[in-house]
């Protein structure tokens, strides 16, 4: 394996590992949101956290609806590509962590999944609002 597809490979990977983290956090904020509301977690209402958690959930929704292809899967196929790797394939991390993120399923599943997410998420900014940075109390509502 030369050298350029080495790096190839290994950036791949840390595209798939930054792809899986950010479903993490979309997935956990909502959860540790949820939870935390329940708890009286104070940082959970932490507008910043709360809007990023928001757009990412938005701009998944958003692909899903338009039928576009996330950028980090196309960004991650192109340096398996370049690396002389199969698309699908690739090493132990690679296998597992796609094998976590990516199923087959109809178009309307997905749309249908995160649009339900997307609300979830939604709502619980009316249920556990976010402390906004230029209020005094930062409690929320």
């Amino acid at each position: 394996m030369s050298d350029n597809a080495l790096l190839y490979g290994l950036l791949a990977n840390a595209v798939l590992i930054l792809h899986v983290g950010i479903v993490l956090f979309i997935i956990g904020g909502l959860a540790l949101t949820l939870i935390g509301g329940l708890r009286k977690w104070i940082w959970v209402r932490n507008f910043w956290f709360r809007t990023a958690h928001l757009i990412g959930i938005g701009y998944v929704a958003m692909e899903a609806w338009l039928g576009i292809v996330c950028p980090l899967t196309t960004l991650e196929q192109w340096l398996r590509e370049q690396a002389g790797q199969a698309v699908y394939a690739g090493d132990f991390v690679a296998y597992w962590l796609r094998k976590f993120m990516f199923y087959e399923a109809e178009p309307w599943v997905f749309i249908a999944a995160y649009s339900g997410f997307g609300m979830m998420v939604l709502l619980s900014w009316f249920f556990f609002a976010p402390a906004l940075p230029w209020r005094r109390d930062r409690q929320g509502r």
